[in-house]
């Protein structure tokens, strides 16, 4: 049964992704063709858990004058955090000790006094599982699949991750160059976490001899015979593109830290990968990092369309009365699939994949 939307809310969590501003800019025009009023939360639900922090105003209106010319812009007008995930809140108890609580009653109830009839949650597999559990509890709610990753399920898709591809895949270009001129082995380190979708695509795009994925887990030494045979055909350099959930066979990912209330940070899989590789390779192995530069600058054309395709899908999955649900492409048509189905398990690489196929039709090594 559809119940009369009035004024609804928008927020954005997790990494930031280019796209993102694109979304807001269609949930708020199509939302006000409707004649309901938009307004959007601070720092995924900082805004309403603690609206104290933000003198401004933790819950904004939003116009469309507020949204007009973001298309193009990168990062998020609303901010966006990884912290504060309100299932497990960072809380001091008793003697100083923290603890995860879970404050999403809190949050609803803050929904309610507010009197937000319905939210567009913009988020990858924990913010879209945090906005599953809010409509569990009651709140009429429809997520976008927003991750450079790639690593949600049920969509062909996630906005933001061509950007990514395409900026990772430039760089890769520069670094033939670099590496050729030096006789190096330039070992490139990509964001993905547990999902292999940027290191493979951008690493086939961008003429990699290596690529190591967290689905394959590979043999460092079978990476050397690669770069010794590229030497016998007359190439003296080499580039190899990390994952930064790559992990060796029978060793585990590299991880920086662990915080409360947050998922555990990933990074050092390029140097670890560079320092074995080059006694075994015989060559001068440089590490380069990509890292949040995969998540900045303006998404391409084609993440603008599918964010402003996504955003105005959104709207209408709220009109029709939907709730629980995530926008998901499926080409040639946006649908709706429940955010439970979307965020119960991770969309990692397949091993069979024609992009699979493809990269070891062209010799491309992944180690295994």
């Amino acid at each position: 049964m559809k119940k009369n939307i009035k004024r609804i809310a928008i927020n954005t969590g997790g990494g930031d992704a280019p796209g993102l501003n694109a979304v807001i800019r269609a949930v708020v025009v199509s939302a006000i063709n409707k004649g309901w009023e938009c307004f959007g939360i601070r720092d995924g639900y900082n805004g309403l858990m603690m609206p104290g922090d933000y003198p401004e105003g933790g819950l904004i209106p939003l116009t469309r004058q507020s949204v007009r010319g973001i298309t193009h812009l990168g990062g998020t007008i609303l901010g966006t955090t990884n912290k504060g995930n309100p299932l497990k809140y960072p809380t001091k108890g008793p003697g100083g000790k923290m603890f995860e609580k879970d404050r999403s009653d809190e949050l609803v109830a803050a929904f309610k006094k507010n009197n937000i009839d319905a939210l567009v949650a913009l988020g990858g597999d924990g913010s879209l599982g945090i906005a599953n559990v809010l409509s569990e509890k009651g709140l009429r709610t429809v997520g976008v699949p927003k991750t450079i990753d790639n690593d949600l399920d049920k969509t062909v898709i996630t906005f933001g991750f061509d950007s990514a591809v395409s900026f990772a895949t430039e760089c890769l270009d520069r670094l033939h160059s670099t590496a050729e001129a030096h006789r190096r082995i330039m070992v490139v380190e990509v964001m993905g976490r547990y999902a292999g979708w940027i290191a493979l695509n951008a690493g086939i795009s961008g003429t990699a001899d290596a690529i190591l994925i967290p689905e394959i887990p590979y043999d460092i030494n079978k990476v050397a015979d690669c770069m010794k045979a590229l030497v016998k055909r007359g190439k003296h350099y080499g580039i190899v593109v990390v994952a930064e959930g790559a992990k060796p066979k029978g060793g585990t990912v590299s991880v920086l830290g662990k915080e409360l209330g947050r998922a555990e940070k990933l990074g050092g899989a390029g140097e670890r990968v560079a320092a074995e590789l080059q006694p075994l390779a015989g060559k001068e192995c440089r590490t380069v990092v990509l890292g949040h530069l995969l998540r900045g600058g303006s998404p391409t054309t084609f993440d603008r369309l599918i964010s402003l395709r996504f955003g105005a899908a959104a709207v209408r999955a709220l009109e029709e009365g939907r709730s629980g649900v995530m926008v998901a492409l499926a080409p040639p048509t946006v649908q709706y699939v429940p955010l439970k189905e979307a965020t119960s398990r991770m969309k990692t690489v397949p091993l069979d994949c024609d992009t699979i196929l493809s990269a070891r039709d062209l010799g491309i090594c992944f180690g295994d």
